[in-house]
């Protein structure tokens, strides 16, 4: 074993050039794959875990207290599937004035929904009491927020505040709870939740069988069966959590994993071209070796341990430099998830790292095992009498045929050379080919995520939000009101058009979490070029959302719900249309829909269009001069998300594209080691360096441009396949007019990056070819 140790590191000096293109594939592919199992592994880790931690409820069920008794809802515990349950609780509404939600980081001014509980614990949904202590008595309350620094003990610590209510004595907040079910957004003690008057009961159950939405559809229907028609006001099912909390990682990991198989498949052909052309150019060291006494097999593990030794290396490094990349967008992603209101902190299983560390070298190994075992089948004496130059086979049949061809006599050469090593030839276009289809995935998938960002964003194609000032906040508040203000900035000489944008804070009956309604007033923003499906609103009682909005909340196009105030008023709305993107607890509605719920709602943002080449500095000047309380913002028009892809993308396919030209770089230098005889005898004749270097380079491109056409439609159907797979588990819905990316021009560039690439592996080793003097490569011969 020695002596085969001792012969591959001699082979790994000598083949420096393959050792570090090997090594170079691997790290780049292990980076990648490091990413993808990464995303992949926390998209569902955390939320598994806290779930099951807090024995969260698979179903929070919403009934109507005028409709069915306690009692009742206690004997559905017993009903066949249910594992466990918690409740009946009583469930109240109450309005957080904004006075109090000001002093309350998380909350948000109107209806909160509160939940009579006696303790925090309990068979289902065991609450995380990480600040204060339990409402046990009239006048407290506990708030559902987030577990962030500082916020339990620190100095903006809610705790101790009074949130004043009308007709009611105040309530002093005395604890601090996260609920990785959602279940409230407050909880206070049996005896306090009666002068809240209750309207419905909250029961949490958990099922032997809730692993699809069809077990907790039969679940549910189980529990609700006997009881009242119309008892069961609402449910929310656990599986619409976690998608929520997946939805962000989900969007990169289809993409990511797409680069890493791309990535993985480069590695394996060049490790193949590699090995392959070390056997071939080697046939002398092969036959040397067998006739010192190695064994056919010790021959073969001379050339897998010269394959494996810079594989590892470049596993561990990738798999290092995976660690290092992988936590920064880990915290992109996630940032502001929340398990209910558990804030999410994503780390990666080390199964993550161990299969990058320990797959891409196996991986190589395999790749490298077939070429290897032509030198197992060897002869010495065979070995010894075989030069380095190629079989004849058809070459000098093309050479006669492309010496007819009006083409100068170096591209003729150079077309025909790839012909002498077809097995070679085929691996080099394969190399190229998953190069070209890398490049041409990237590309549809950032011109959709482009296009996706620019219309994403709640202002539309709008280049300025102008914001109210408000005193709370340390600002100046405007002159004028509402209406005069928009008039305002629309009788301004850079504007254009003005969309007047405010928001209510509303519930859908039934349901703990609050919602926000935004309301558009006038201007083309009204319909900006953010709709996926259905149509925009026209009237009043018609709202928009996002398919975020729509998972959570289990709805679909064409559904009607009631969105309620915390003073009573009620309006019964329908689903109209989807837009790309969105919070999920978000809708967008005709200003008439607003007002029909607050008649005093008022605009507190605008929405401004700006005619064509404003200088946005002289626009924001004229913006304060004709009211100090406005203030312009220039908007972003791409959102982070898109950024974040499209950087990633882009990373890896010019890594990618790198290493592809790395392995036409590797095949030109086998090609003139093999041909340094030719190569001389051409320069004896009067072929000029910068000819032999046409020559090698031209027999690259003619291998690059198969590559590329073939390339294309590789390409273009991973896009096809990758992007439905994200549109599903990020929730969106991308229309139509974004697939529409491949275009003539484009896929004409397309194809001639193959060209590119094999042009760019090739251009380096066929000038160091042309280089060669005769006398230097005839004596090596």
């Amino acid at each position: 074993m020695n002596a085969v140790w001792r012969a591959s590191r001699a082979a790994v000096r000598r083949r420096r050039l393959q050792t570090s293109v090997i090594a170079v594939v691997v790290l780049v592919s292990s980076t990648a794959l490091v990413v993808a199992l990464g995303l992949l592994d926390v998209a569902s880790g955390p939320f598994d875990r806290i779930f099951g931690q807090a024995h969260g409820a698979h179903v929070v069920a919403t009934f109507d207290a005028a409709k069915v008794s306690g009692a009742e809802l206690e004997r559905t515990a017993e009903r066949p599937g249910v594992r466990a349950s918690a409740g009946p609780f009583p469930q109240a509404v109450i309005d957080m004035p904004e006075s109090a939600a000001s002093q309350m980081p998380g909350m948000a001014p109107g209806p909160l929904t509160v939940v009579g509980r006696a303790d925090p614990d309990g068979d289902v949904d065991r609450l995380d009491l990480f600040a204060g202590h339990w409402s046990t008595g009239p006048g407290q309350i506990v708030l559902a927020l987030p577990d962030a620094p500082g916020l339990g003990n620190g100095p903006h610590s809610p705790l101790g505040k009074r949130i004043r209510l009308p007709g009611q004595r105040p309530l002093t907040v005395v604890g601090l709870a996260a609920s990785v079910s959602g279940t409230a957004q407050a909880w206070v003690s049996p005896q306090q939740i009666r002068a809240l008057h209750p309207t419905t009961y909250q029961m949490l159950y958990r099922f032997d069988r809730a692993a699809t939405t069809r077990q907790i559809t039969e679940g549910t229907s189980t529990v609700n069966a006997g009881l009242p028609s119309g008892a069961l006001v609402a449910h929310q099912s656990y599986l619409t959590l976690k998608a929520q909390v997946a939805a962000n990682p989900n969007a990169y990991i289809p993409f990511l994993l797409a680069f890493g198989i791309l990535g993985l498949l480069v590695a394996v052909l060049i490790v193949g071209n590699v090995v392959s052309g070390a056997v071939v150019s080697g046939f002398r060291h092969i036959g040397v070796l067998k006739s010192l006494g190695f064994t056919p097999r010790q021959v073969v593990a001379v050339y897998l341990v010269m394959v494996c030794a810079p594989a590892t290396a470049g596993a561990l490094a990738g798999t290092a430099l995976g660690g290092v990349v992988a936590p920064s967008l880990l915290h992109q992603v996630f940032q502001g998830a929340q398990l209910g209101t558990a804030t999410v902190h994503p780390t990666i299983g080390p199964w993550a790292y161990a299969t990058a560390a320990l797959g891409m070298p196996l991986t190589v190994l395999l790749a490298a095992l077939v070429p290897a075992l032509r030198a197992h089948r060897l002869s010495a004496a065979r070995a010894m009498s075989a030069g380095g130059a190629p079989h004849a086979g058809r070459g000098p049949a093309v050479h006669r045929w492309l010496s007819g061809v009006r083409l100068p006599r170096p591209v003729t050469l150079g077309l025909g050379l790839p012909l002498a090593r077809p097995g070679r030839a085929l691996l080099t276009v394969a190399s190229v080919l998953l190069g070209v289809a890398t490049v041409t995935f990237a590309t549809g998938l950032s011109a959709t995520m482009v296009s996706y960002g620019r219309a994403e964003q709640d202002y539309g194609d709008a280049q300025s939000t102008v914001w109210r000032g408000q005193a709370r906040f340390g600002q100046t508040a405007p002159r004028h009101d509402d209406a005069v203000t928009q008039n305002l900035l629309r009788s301004l000489p850079q504007v254009s058009d003005v969309a007047a944008v405010g928001f209510i804070n509303v519930r859908i009956l039934g349901r703990s979490e609050g919602v926000a309604i935004e309301g558009v007033r006038g201007g083309p923003a009204t319909a900006p070029d953010s709709l996926a499906r259905g149509r925009w609103t026209s009237g009043p009682g018609e709202v928009v959302a996002s398919g975020r909005f729509l998972a959570k909340q289990g709805l679909r196009l064409g559904e009607s719900f009631t969105l309620t105030t915390a003073d009573g008023r009620q309006e019964r709305v329908t689903l109209v249309g989807e837009i790309l993107a969105g919070p999920a607890d978000r809708v967008r509605a005709d200003w008439s829909t607003v007002t029909a719920l607050a008649p005093d709602a008022q605009a507190n943002q605008y929405w401004v269009h700006l005619t064509h080449g404003t200088d946005f500095n002289a626009y924001a000047k004229a913006v304060q001069a004709a009211d100090p309380g406005l203030y312009p913002t220039r908007n972003t028009m791409l959102n982070a998300d898109a950024v974040t892809v499209v950087g990633s993308a882009s990373a890896l396919t010019l890594m990618l594209t790198l290493v592809a030209a790395m392995g036409v770089f590797n095949t030109v230098v086998l090609n003139a080691r093999e041909r340094r005889r030719d190569l001389g005898m051409l320069k004896s004749i009067g072929m000029t360096p910068r000819q032999v270097t046409v020559m090698m380079v031209v027999s690259m491109a003619g291998l690059g441009l198969v590559g590329g056409i073939l390339g294309l439609p590789l390409g273009v159907a991973a896009y096809h396949v990758v992007v439905p797979i994200t549109e599903h588990a990020a929730q969106l819905t991308f229309p139509d007019r974004m697939l529409d990316v491949w275009h003539p021009g484009m896929m004409t560039l397309l194809v001639l990056a193959g060209v590119a690439i094999a042009a760019l592996g090739a251009v380096l080793p066929a000038r160091a070819a042309g280089r060669q003097t005769i006398a230097r490569v005839l004596h090596t011969e």
